[in-house]
Parts: structure tokens; sequence; C-alpha cells
């Protein structure tokens, strides 16, 4: 299995549009960060997870020729905002894009991308398919899929495991029996926002200590704002399984 971390920014992305802080200002390329997304090449396929105002950029600059399926963890814009351009793989491919989602996520893109549903569609509008999933696991071709429920403030999300990896970005709880399902991972890819607390996000110690409980081979945080601090000076603080992610890091099992 092969992982390309697509974005590890939080929903303004780093650089923050005005902003003047040292993080927002740095040269150094791993304090440089698309809004959240992943890349996993696994069993033959190409599978995505999360489609942000950046997934555009995100695959021109990965080279993706195929997606296979995309995965939503929630239905807030940084993490669907663009979706739209699933027309060029619709283009390529001659074929509709499978997305898997929560009900909930479908009645937000329903209401954000209307004309994707249209019962009177235009030449060119992103054509996808849709598959309803629930907190049962599913598979996509011959791949396993274990969604995880967690709590983004109010707003159920999920994260998935697939195999060994774990993907778990934007929340603020988790349950002991959803635990249950992240044990004896080889790789966790987590949410932790900032050092100080947050209502709807994990910050950097609440990761530490879910990821010291669950104890994965290696770990690597996402969703970062420009709060946490510098890549190589936050990375010397934690412990050293941990890291934080970065955009283009690429993580093989």
């Amino acid at each position: 299995m092969k992982i390309t971390l697509l974005g590890t920014g939080t929903s303004q992305g780093v650089p923050v549009i005005a902003c003047e802080c040292e993080v927002c200002l740095s040269k150094d390329t791993k304090d440089k960060r698309l809004r959240s997304s992943i890349m996993i090449e696994v069993d033959g396929i190409n599978l995505v997870v999360d489609t942000g105002p950046d997934f555009r950029q995100q695959m021109l600059t990965h080279n993706v020729k195929k997606v296979d399926a995309i995965l939503f963890t929630h239905e807030h814009i940084d993490h669907v905002g663009g979706l739209d351009d699933v027309r060029s793989f619709n283009y390529k491919w001659k074929c509709d894009m499978p997305i898997y989602c929560s009900s909930n996520v479908l009645s937000a893109l329903k209401h954000q991308f209307s004309y994707i549903f249209s019962n009177s569609k235009y030449p060119g509008v992103p054509k996808i398919d849709v598959n309803i999933i629930s907190n049962e696991t599913f598979k996509i071709s011959s791949t396993k899929i274990i969604p995880i429920s967690a709590i983004h403030y109010k707003l159920p999300v999920f994260g998935f495991r697939i195999k060994d990896f774990i993907y778990l970005t934007d929340l603020s709880f988790i349950s002991e029996k959803e635990k249950l399902k992240m044990v004896n991972a080889k790789v966790i890819v987590l949410d932790s926002l900032r050092k100080k607390p947050h209502m709807s996000h994990l910050c950097l110690q609440e990761s530490i200590d879910l990821l010291l409980e669950l104890k994965p081979k290696k770990a690597y945080l996402t969703h970062i704002s420009h709060f946490m601090g510098l890549h190589l000076d936050v990375n010397k603080e934690i412990p050293d399984f941990i890291q934080l992610g970065y955009d283009g890091q690429v993580i093989n099992i």
C-alpha cells in the first residue's frame, strides 16, 4: 500500500491569506500546506479521501491519471469543495466517478452542487455514482474498508481503516468502541490542529495522548494550522514515532 499526503493543512491552508506569522512566512516547503486529503494506492486501485478546494492542484502536482473512487469524511467545504473537478476523469475514462459518503454528506453535496444532481443536466456537468455508507464495513472492488465514526464538534464524521492503515481527520471526540477499530495499526494519520485546545479538533497533546494509547508503529499528524508552529521545531518536541505530516509525503506499508 502506498499513501500520499496530498494536503495536510487546515481549512484556510498554510500560508493563510494576509498572515505574516513566522509559519506563513517560512521558506520551508514543509510549512506550505494545502487542504487535507490523501491518496491510497492499494490492491491495484487508486482511492482519494476528500476533494477539498485544492483537489485540482493536488491531482496535477502528483500527475494523477486515474482515480477509481472517492471517499468523503464529512461535508465541510474544505473537504468537498473540489468535487467539480472530477469532470476531467469523467472525460478521460468515459465513466462516472464512484463516491462513497454518508447520507448527511450526500444532502450537503446536493445543496452545494445542485447542478450535478439536476434532472436536466447541461453538457460537461460532473458525473458521479453515489454509494451511501454507514458505520459498517464495505468494499471497493476487493478492498475492505472499515469506517471509524467520530465527532467533529457536533458533526458526525468518518475516518477509514484499510488493512493496517488508518486515516482520521477533523475530530474532537471518539468513543471507546470506535477506538477498538484502531488497535494494531501500523500507520495512523490523525487530526492535530494546533497546540492550544480547540472545540472541534484534537490539539497536539490530545493527538499524542490518543496515539500513545493506540500504539501504532508510526503516526503522522494532519489538518495542521499555522498556529501549530514550524514543522521542524514541532517534530523535535513530540515522540519519535509521531511526525507532523507534510504535503507530498509518501508512506509505504
